[in-house]
This record gives C-alpha cells, sequence and structure tokens, in this order.
C-alpha cells in the first residue's frame, strides 16, 4: 500500500491543479458547481460549473466562428501548434500524472500509459498531417479532356464526448487529428474527471492554438449530449454499447458523421504452444490494467486443454502476487476503481457468478482497508452462461478461465458474443492465423491490447456491438473530412458536340469506353 502522507500529497496536488484551471469552462457566470473526490481517499479535488444547453449552444457557435480562420491556415502551422503541445505535455509529465491520479484513482503506470499515448499520439499525426490532406489526382472521365482531383475539408466542429477511464487519451487523442484537418472542437468530458481534460485545454493553448477553436463543457451527459449532438457536425463518442446507439439514432437524425468506441467482453486465446510463463505475465497485464477498466481490457480467457493446468497454475500465482495500493508508487501493480457504482457492478457480477456455482480462484473481495474503492483483482472458473458476468461487460478486476479442447472451439467461444472490440491470442506458430479467425477490430498476438493500441498507424476500432468508425492511422484523421471532387473539362464536353446526332455520340463513345478498358493498367491512371 502506498504511504499515507504519498496519497495525502498526490490528492493536494490534485486539487492545486485543478483550482489553477477554473475559468477554461464554457459556461455563463452564477452556474451550479459540480465537485468531483479523488478515488484513493474521497478527498475533494475541485468543482467545475454544470452547463446549460444554453451554453453548449454558446461554445458551439464560439468554435464555429474560429474555425474558419483556422481552418484557412497552412497546414504547416496548424503543425506547429501540436508539435508545440507534445513538448510542454513531456514537460509536464509530473502534473499531467498526478492530476490523472487524483482524479481517477489508476496507478501511476497506468496513468502513464495514457501520458505516452497522447504523446505518441500527437507525433504521429503533426508528421503526417501534409500527407494525408494532400490534394489528390483522380482518374477522370476522360483522358486528356478530364483532369480529376480530389481534396478534403475540415467537417466544421466536431463533438467530443470522452468517459471517465482514460480521461486524458480519450479527451485529446481524438481532438488531435479534428484539429490538425482544421476542425474546431467541442469536448464533453466525464463528469468524474474534468480537470485532466482542461490541463490539456490549457497546454493547447499555451502551445499557440487559439482560444476560442476548443471548448470545452461540463455536466451531464443526458442532457450536455443531446444539446451537443444537435448543434456539432461530427461526433466521436466513447462509452457503453448501450449509450452509444442511442448517440448514432441521434447523430443519423441530424444525417451528421459518427465514430465510436464502444463495450467489449474481449477474448485471450491461450494456444497448445504458447510459452505458458509469457502467457501468464501477459495475462495479468492485459486483465487488470488500470484495474480492469479498459475497453481493450480481457474479460475471458481460453485455454487449450494441453496447457490448461499449467496457465492457471502460473496465472493465478501471479495475480495472487499484485500489489494493490493507491498513491505515486511506481510499484503499485493495480489501483483503484472509479466510483461506488463502479464497485457494487463488480461486487455484483462475482457474488452472482459464486451463488450459481463459479469456483473463486484469486480475489472476490472489496478492500476498505486500502482505500473506499479498492477491489481484489479477481478469477473466475466455471462461469456459465447463466451469470451474469459471462456474457455482459464487467469493466473491472475480473476475469473468467475456460478450457478449450482445441484452437477452434476457442476461436468458436471467443467469437460467441455481441461484442467484438479486442483480442489476444497467445502462440510460438499459428497465432496470426488464427487471429484472422476471431471477428475483433484488433487482434494481438503474444500480447494483450498495447501492441495494437500504440500501432499509431493502424487503424484500431469495433466490431458488432464495440463500434462505427475507427481511431489511429489515416482513417482516424479522414473522418474529419469531407472529400471533395474538382472536375475540370477541357475541349471537349462529356455531351454530343455541336451538329452531332446523339446516336453517333453513343456509337463514338462506345468505341472510346471499349478502348479505355484495354489500356494497360495504370496507364489511364496516370493520365
Amino acid at each position: 500500500m502506498g504511504a499515507p502522507d504519498g496519497v495525502a500529497a498526490l490528492t493536494a496536488r490534485g486539487r492545486d491543479l485543478a483550482a489553477g484551471l477554473q475559468g477554461l469552462v464554457s459556461a455563463a457566470p452564477g452556474r451550479p458547481r459540480h465537485a468531483t473526490n479523488a478515488p484513493f481517499d474521497g478527498s475533494p479535488v475541485g468543482d467545475v460549473p454544470v452547463c446549460s444547453t444554453a451554453d453548449v449552444e454558446t461554445a458551439v457557435g464560439t468554435a464555429r466562428e474560429a474555425q474558419r480562420s483556422w481552418a484557412a491556415m497552412p497546414v504547416a502551422e496548424r503543425r506547429a501548434v501540436i508539435r508545440r503541445f507534445r513538448e510542454l505535455l513531456l514537460d509536464r509529465e509530473r502534473d499531467v500524472l498526478d492530476l490523472v491520479q487524483a482524479e481517477s484513482g489508476k496507478s501511476r503506470l497506468s496513468a502513464f500509459e495514457e501520458f505516452a499515448d497522447v504523446v505518441m499520439t500527437a507525433d504521429y499525426y503533426q508528421r503526417n498531417v501534409e500527407r494525408y490532406l494532400r490534394p489528390r489526382r483522380r482518374k477522370g472521365a476522360l483522358p486528356v479532356l478530364t483532369r480529376t482531383t480530389e481534396y478534403l475539408l475540415p467537417k466544421g466542429v466536431v463533438g467530443v464526448i470522452s468517459p471517465w477511464n482514460y480521461p486524458l487519451t480519450l479527451a485529446v487523442s481524438d481532438a488531435i487529428p479534428a484539429l490538425l484537418a482544421g476542425n474546431s472542437v467541442v469536448l464533453k468530458p466525464d463528469s468524474q474527471t474534468p480537470f485532466t481534460a482542461l490541463l490539456m485545454l490549457r497546454l493547447l493553448r499555451d502551445a499557440g492554438l487559439p482560444a476560442a477553436l476548443f471548448q470545452v463543457v461540463t455536466g451531464p451527459g443526458t442532457e450536455i449530449g443531446p444539446a451537443m449532438i444537435g448543434q456539432v457536425d461530427f461526433l466521436m463518442f466513447t462509452g457503453s454499447s448501450e449509450t452509444g446507439k442511442t448517440v448514432a439514432r441521434q447523430c443519423s437524425a441530424r444525417l451528421i458523421g459518427f465514430s465510436a468506441e464502444l463495450g467489449g467482453k474481449n477474448p485471450m486465446l491461450v494456444l497448445s504452444d504458447a510459452d505458458v510463463g509469457r502467457a501468464a505475465a501477459g495475462a495479468v497485464h492485459a486483465c487488470f490494467s488500470n484495474s480492469g477498466q479498459l475497453c481493450v481490457s480481457i474479460e475471458r480467457i481460453y485455454v487449450h486443454a494441453a496447457v490448461h493446468a499449467p496457465f492457471v497454475a502460473a496465472f493465478t500465482a501471479r495475480v495472487k502476487a499484485i500489489r494493490l495500493g493507491p498513491g505515486p508508487d511506481w510499484d503499485i501493480g493495480m489501483g483503484s476503481l472509479i466510483s461506488q457504482a463502479q464497485v457494487d457492478r463488480v461486487d455484483r457480477h462475482v457474488q452472482d457468478a459464486l451463488a450459481k456455482g463459479a469456483e473463486l480462484l484469486a480475489g472476490g473481495r472489496r478492500r476498505p482497508d486500502l482505500g473506499p474503492l479498492f477491489y481484489e483483482p479477481t478469477v473466475l472458473a466455471g462461469v456459465t452462461d447463466d451469470m451474469l458476468m459471462a456474457r455482459e461487460e464487467t469493466f473491472g478486476p475480473v476475469v473468467a478461465i475456460y478450457r478449450a479442447a482445441d484452437d477452434d472451439e476457442a476461436v468458436a467461444q471467443a467469437n460467441d458474443s455481441d461484442f467484438g472490440l479486442n483480442a489476444s491470442v497467445w502462440s510460438a506458430r499459428h497465432g496470426e492465423e488464427v487471429g484472422r479467425q476471431l471477428m475483433t477490430g484488433t487482434v494481438n498476438v503474444n500480447e494483450g491490447y498495447a501492441a495494437t493500441w500504440a500501432s499509431h498507424d493502424a487503424p484500431i476500432g469495433g466490431m458488432k456491438d464495440s463500434g462505427a468508425g475507427r481511431r489511429h492511422g489515416r482513417e482516424g484523421m479522414l473522418k474529419y473530412t469531407e472529400p471533395q471532387t474538382i472536375a475540370v473539362q477541357r475541349l471537349l464536353r462529356v455531351a454530343p458536340a455541336a451538329g452531332m446526332s446523339n446516336k453517333a455520340y453513343a456509337r463514338i463513345m462506345k468505341r472510346a469506353i471499349t478502348l479505355m478498358g484495354r489500356l494497360p493498367r495504370g496507364r489511364w491512371d496516370s493520365v
């Protein structure tokens, strides 16, 4: 357990940082206030305004006006702002980690993973934005006579609704490509973790981002969310599948673009040729990082019968050795959960499974001796379909282990889910082959989730109920743009010439398109 004075010092620093961020929320004076508390010990962190729908309207209007001049700015100048933001972020590492921990209760290492991700995301997109947004010549209607070019225009105002579990990464990593593409942003962070988002806003403005371009509104999602959707030009949402479906319906009513990363019930497959020791160590990180409060964390493990016994023994031994506790100690393996509601959900899933016959292999207890919201990393066997945790996302430090007779059974069980976000496969020789059979947006071979998440050049996202659209890579930027095609026709129109009969025109065009179809591949494309 972290030393009590270390926890007190950390939460005090969180309060000091939060106090310095007052005034950044886009709210009219006199709005009611919402207080936030540190999960580690329940002490206050700060308070923010409860914005109204009128505040959202003002924020969107302000952002829309600022967006026009930002979009007209050369891409190189927009790049320079994000490059400076990255450097400021690196300089403020301690402040960032302290505030993330104070607000979310996660371990120091889990907070650092967020920090590193944002640094890498900023660097990736500022390096690639000019290449992604460059006008592209397209094949024209008629060779030589038609010059066709695709341009990418910014959407306008992008709304971002981010959750509490990754208050740094999910507040700013989606905003960075949107800003670089020439958009403005209106962000609604979760009410439990608003100050990390406000610190990112401060750093962006310190880096030279126009103050009006990025607005933050705070308040209940049931009120602020629909107000944002009613006015923005695109929405990026991260949260539960149930809420994501509601958001999608609201976006569709306005015909605006929508992208979402939603829930997961992510499987891990340990094949017969897996290195059992490596797989067990990898599973600990995959299941219990951020106290299991991670969309891509593992909640189901299917182990080939040939290695089931040694894997279970190695895995449960490692789980029992995880060090729980609050505070900034880098050696703490798992921190707190975010709220009493989350602790209650985790315990309800565990107790339901045990009451219906599941076997407890590790954990299974609240730990009030460590702090009000601690729960032991928990491993269960014998989980059946009538148990809550069999198919529902627990979103906490709980995992079920299943025995699979062979690889085909493991794949079938892994795919038997409404979700399809992430998967992990452990194998010396067949990991990629098996991974391609899984219906998930990402598959990590001999890793839990970090390999795909940190591959910023590749798109990530969910299948089935786990999401729509993608973040990261080219796709993660182009979703914030509208393609515009401009075709310049020279010499002859694409229509009968003066004095030419329609029949003669059709006969000539038929010969022309027949000839074009016989040209070597690439010949016409380059004209």
